[in-house]
C-alpha cells in the first residue's frame, strides 16, 4: 500500500469519525478549526480530519487525538450569521499523524498518508470470500434495519476496490465512535474486512433480538394505548441486556419490605399484585402514581406493631386522679378493663361514650387515659361530617381518592391499639351522599370491626385492638343502633365546690403558664375564685372560667411589663379592674310570687338551665297560643295540660265552657332558642291553671315533669343538670316525678343538703305545694 508524507491544517471533530470515500457536511465553530480550514482554502483544500478522545476538551495536543484520521478536500464553504463555518468535505486517505505542532493561530499535523492499491484486491480467492460475506451481511442489515434504501446496495455492488467498498459500508452503519475508529484505523483491507464482517454480524443480532422483542411487545401491548408499543419496547431492551431503571429498583425495594414485614395472607396477596402491576406499568402512565401511592399506604399502616399496655393499676389510677379531678365512674371503668386484661389478656377494648355538656373534660379526659395506659392517643373531630367516605374512604377509581379518618388516624399513631378519641360524634349529619353515623356501625361494633374494610384500601384491618373513646354533648342525637354498640358515661355538670377546687388544682396554674407568669408573680386572694364562678361564669363545665382567670393574668403580666411591684394582688375588692363589672348580678328566676309565672327546669346540649314560663288569660274564643320556638313534643304536651285542666273545672272552680270565652297564650321567655321534650308539662300547666284561678306561684319552687291527660306526672330525664341549674339561680325547693327520686343521689351531698326535694306523682300535689293560698276578696274572673 502507498504511503507518503503530508503536512496538513489539523481540523479536530467532536464524535465523528469521517471515512475516504464518503461526503458529509461540518460545521465548524471553534477560532483556531476556523483558521485550520481557512489556511486550507489557501492552499490545495486540503485538510485532516481527526476524532477527539474526549468531546468536552477545548484545547487540544496529540495526546487528545486518535493516532489515525482521514485526509479530506474541502468542497464547499460558507459563512454562517454566528461566525461559524459550514462545509462539505469529501474523504480521500487514512493517514497515521506522526507530529502534532501548535502554531500561531491554528495546528498542523505531519502524517503518512495511506492510500488503498486496487491491484491487492484481486490477489487472493478468501478475499473474494470475505467481499462476498460482508455483502451478504449488509444487504440482510439493510432489509432488517429500513433505515437505508435498498437502492444503495447498487452503489455497493458496481465498486471495483474493496477497500472503497468496506468504508461506504462503515459511512452507511450507526455505530459507536470507537467502533467507527477501530474501522478507520485498519490499513490492511483484509483486516479491514474482517472486522466489518464482524461489526455487521453483531449488528444483526441485535435487529434479530429486536425483532424478537417486538413481537413480545405487541403480543402485550394494549390496544387503546398506541405508544405502549415504543415504551415497552425500550423496557424490553433494558430488561434483555440486563440493566435497571428507576422504577425497577423501587419494585425491587417492595418486593424486599414485602418480605421483610409481617401482613395478613389478603394483604399479602393484594401487594404482590399491586406490586406487580406497578412492574407493568410505563413509568409515564398516569396510572403509575396510583399504585405507588396505594402501595405506601398499606406499607404505612401498623398491621403488627402496636404498645404495651401499662398494667400496673395503681401507677394508671395515679395518672389518672393526676390529670382530672372528679369523673369516677369514668376512671373506675378504665382500671375494670386494666384488671381483666392483665387477668384474661383480653383484646376486644371496650367503646366508652362520655355524654356530657361542653367544659367537663370530656376530651382531655381521653388523652390522660391515653398517657396512663401508655397508648399512642388519636383525636378526630366528627363535627360537620356529611359523607360516609369520611369514614370509609373513596374508592379509587374517583381522582385523588384517599382513605377515611379511621385509617388515617391509625397511620398517624403508627400502632393498631392506641386510644382512638370519636369528638363530637353526635354533631354528624346526613346526607344525600350517605350516612356516616352508619358507617361508624362497622367501626364500633366489636363484632365487625375486627375486619374493618375502607373503600379505598379493600383489604381487611383489624380494629378490635383500638381503646375507643367517644364523645357527645346530646344523646339523643345520636342513632339507637348507634348507642347500643357504646358503654354511656354520663358527664354532669360541675358544682360550684368542683369548680372551685379544678380551680385551685389545674387552671391558675394552666393560666400562669399560657402567659408567662410564674406562681410568685401574681397572687388570687380569698373568694376571688369563687366570686368569678357566680358573678362572671355560668356554665356547666369549666372553659369560660379558666378564660377568666386567663385574662386576669394576661392584666397581670400587662401590669408587670410596665414595672408594677411583684406579686400582683387579686382581691374581691379590685377584681372589677381585672374582669370589669360582673356579668350576672340576679338569678332569671322570679324574686316574687306571680300569676301565670312558674320556674320551669331543661336540660340543653350544654348542660341544664331554668325555663321561666309565662301564661296570660285573653278574652278570645278559644285558641291555645304557643310562643318562644316551640318543639312538636312540647306543644304536645301544652294542648295535654290544657285538656287535664278541663277535666278538672269544678275541682279547680272553673266554668264548664271557660275554654270558649278565652284564649290561653303560653311563651317561654328567649325565643330565638328553641325548645323541645315533654319534661316542661307540668310546669305549664301550673302555669295555666295559676292564670285561670289568679293564684301566684311561689318563686322559691322549681318543677319538672311530665303530665298526662289524667294528671299523672310521668319521669323525665338529666334531673341532676336541672337540678344544679336551679341551685345556681338560687331555686331552694324542687318539684320532681316521684320515679326519679332515686336520682336524687346523683346529685353532690353538698348541695342536695341546701335543696328541698318534693316527690310527686299527680298534679294535685304539684298545684298543693307550687300555689299560694287565693288572696281574700279576689274571685277567679272565669269561675
Amino acid at each position: 500500500m502507498p504511503e507518503q508524507t503530508v503536512c496538513l491544517p489539523l481540523l479536530p471533530m467532536r464524535g465523528m469519525v469521517v471515512f475516504p470515500a464518503m461526503m458529509v457536511n461540518l460545521d465548524v465553530g471553534r477560532e483556531r478549526s476556523v483558521a485550520a480550514l481557512e489556511q486550507a482554502m489557501l492552499a490545495d483544500r486540503k485538510i485532516l480530519l481527526v476524532a477527539q478522545r474526549d468531546d468536552e476538551k477545548e484545547e487540544i495536543g496529540q495526546e487528545d487525538l486518535y493516532e489515525v484520521g482521514t485526509v479530506a478536500e474541502v468542497r464547499r464553504s460558507m459563512k454562517m450569521p454566528d461566525g461559524s463555518v459550514r462545509i462539505l468535505v469529501e474523504g480521500l486517505s487514512r493517514a497515521t499523524i506522526t507530529e502534532c505542532h501548535s502554531l500561531e493561530k491554528y495546528a498542523e499535523a505531519i502524517a503518512f498518508e495511506h492510500v488503498d492499491d486496487p491491484a491487492e484486491d484481486k490477489e487472493s480467492l478468501e478475499l473474494d470470500a470475505l467481499v462476498r460475506s460482508v455483502v451478504d451481511a449488509f444487504e440482510k442489515w439493510v432489509k432488517l434495519s429500513g433505515k437505508i434504501p435498498e437502492e444503495a446496495l447498487v452503489s455497493i455492488a458496481i465498486l471495483d476496490s474493496a477497500g472503497k467498498m468496506a468504508d461506504l459500508i462503515a459511512s452507511h452503519l450507526s455505530l459507536k465512535l470507537q467502533v467507527r475508529q477501530q474501522l478507520l484505523a485498519c490499513i490492511d483491507v483484509r483486516e479491514r474486512l474482517d472486522l466489518l464482517y464482524r461489526v455487521l454480524a453483531h449488528e444483526l443480532e441485535i435487529l434479530e433480538l429486536e425483532k424478537k422483542i417486538e413481537t413480545e411487545v405487541r403480543q402485550q401491548m394494549n390496544k387503546v394505548q398506541k405508544d405502549f408499543y415504543l415504551r415497552e419496547k425500550i423496557k424490553a431492551i433494558r430488561k434483555e441486556l440486563g440493566e435497571k431503571d428507576r422504577k425497577a429498583e423501587e419494585v425491587e425495594a417492595y418486593r424486599k419490605r414485602l418480605e421483610e414485614q409481617q401482613f395478613p395472607d389478603v394483604v399479602r396477596k393484594k401487594l404482590t399484585e399491586e406490586i406487580d402491576r406497578l412492574d407493568a406499568l410505563s413509568t409515564l402512565s398516569p396510572e403509575t402514581s396510583v399504585v405507588r401511592g396505594y402501595i405506601d399506604w398499606i406499607f404505612a399502616l401498623p398491621w403488627s406493631k402496636e404498645t404495651e399496655d401499662t398494667v400496673e393499676i395503681s401507677q394508671a389510677q395515679a395518672a389518672l386522679e393526676r390529670d382530672h379531678y372528679g369523673l369516677k365512674e369514668v376512671k373506675e371503668r378504665i382500671l375494670d378493663y386494666l384488671a381483666v386484661h392483665q387477668l384474661a389478656e383480653a383484646k376486644t377494648a371496650p367503646i366508652l361514650c362520655l355524654v356530657g355538656p361542653p367544659g367537663v373534660g370530656k376530651t382531655s379526659l381521653a388523652s390522660s387515659v391515653a398517657r396512663a395506659l401508655g397508648r399512642r392517643f388519636v383525636h378526630v373531630s366528627l363535627g360537620g361530617v356529611r359523607d360516609e367516605a369520611e369514614i370509609r374512604g373513596h374508592r379509587r377509581t374517583y381522582v385523588g381518592a384517599l382513605p377515611g379518618r379511621i385509617l388515617e388516624g391509625i397511620r398517624t399513631a403508627g400502632t393498631k391499639n392506641p386510644v382512638f378519641l370519636l369528638d363530637e360524634i353526635d354533631k354528624m349529619a346526613q346526607e344525600y351522599s350517605g350516612d356516616p353515623a352508619a358507617a361508624m356501625l362497622e367501626v364500633l361494633d366489636p363484632e365487625q370491626n375486627k375486619a374493618f374494610v375502607d373503600h379505598y384500601l379493600d383489604v381487611p384491618f383489624d380494629l378490635s385492638e383500638v381503646l375507643w373513646i367517644v364523645t357527645a354533648n346530646n344523646l339523643g342525637n345520636i342513632p339507637r343502633p348507634l348507642r347500643d354498640r357504646m358503654e354511656i358515661i354520663t358527664l354532669s355538670s360541675y358544682t360550684e365546690f368542683e369548680k372551685l377546687a379544678i380551680a385551685k388544682k389545674y387552671l391558675v396554674a394552666r393560666a400562669r403558664q399560657a402567659n408567662g407568669l410564674k406562681a410568685k408573680d401574681i397572687r388570687f386572694g380569698a373568694g376571688v375564685l369563687r366570686e368569678i364562678i357566680t358573678a362572671y361564669t355560668r356554665e356547666s363545665g369549666v372553659r369560660e372560667l379558666l378564660r377568666q382567670i386567663e385574662r386576669i393574668c394576661r392584666k397581670a403580666a400587662r401590669q408587670i411589663v410596665e414595672g408594677a411591684e411583684i406579686p400582683i394582688r387579686v382581691t374581691k375588692k379590685n377584681l372589677v379592674t381585672f374582669l370589669d363589672k360582673p356579668k350576672f348580678l340576679s338569678t332569671k328566676a322570679e324574686k316574687q310570687p306571680q300569676v301565670g309565672v312558674v320556674t320551669g327546669m331543661a336540660w340543653t346540649e350544654v348542660g341544664g338551665d331554668i325555663l321561666p314560663t309565662e301564661v296570660s288569660v285573653l278574652k278570645g274564643k278559644g285558641k291555645l297560643i304557643l310562643t318562644g320556638q316551640l318543639g312538636d313534643v312540647m306543644q304536645e304536651s301544652a294542648q295535654a295540660g290544657l285538656s287535664y285542666i278541663r277535666s278538672r273545672t269544678q275541682e279547680l272552680g272553673l266554668a264548664d265552657d271557660f275554654y270558649e270565652t278565652v284564649d290561653i297564650h303560653i311563651h317561654l321567655p328567649e325565643g330565638a332558642i328553641p325548645k323541645d321534650g315533654p319534661s316542661a308539662g307540668i310546669t305549664m300547666a301550673t302555669a295555666m291553671i295559676s292564670a285561670l284561678t289568679q293564684r301566684k306561684v311561689r318563686s322559691d319552687v322549681a318543677m319538672t315533669g311530665e303530665i298526662t291527660l289524667r294528671g299523672n306526672v310521668l319521669p323525665i330525664g338529666g334531673l341532676k343538670e336541672k337540678v344544679l341549674a336551679a341551685y345556681r339561680e338560687g331555686i331552694r325547693t324542687i318539684l320532681l316525678p316521684k320515679e326519679n327520686q332515686r336520682d336524687i343521689e346523683d346529685i353532690p351531698e353538698e348541695i342536695r343538703g341546701k335543696l328541698q326535694f318534693v316527690p310527686v306523682a299527680h298534679m294535685d300535689e304539684v298545684l298543693k305545694t307550687a300555689l299560694m293560698p287565693r288572696e281574700e276578696g279576689k274571685e277567679d274572673n272565669h269561675a
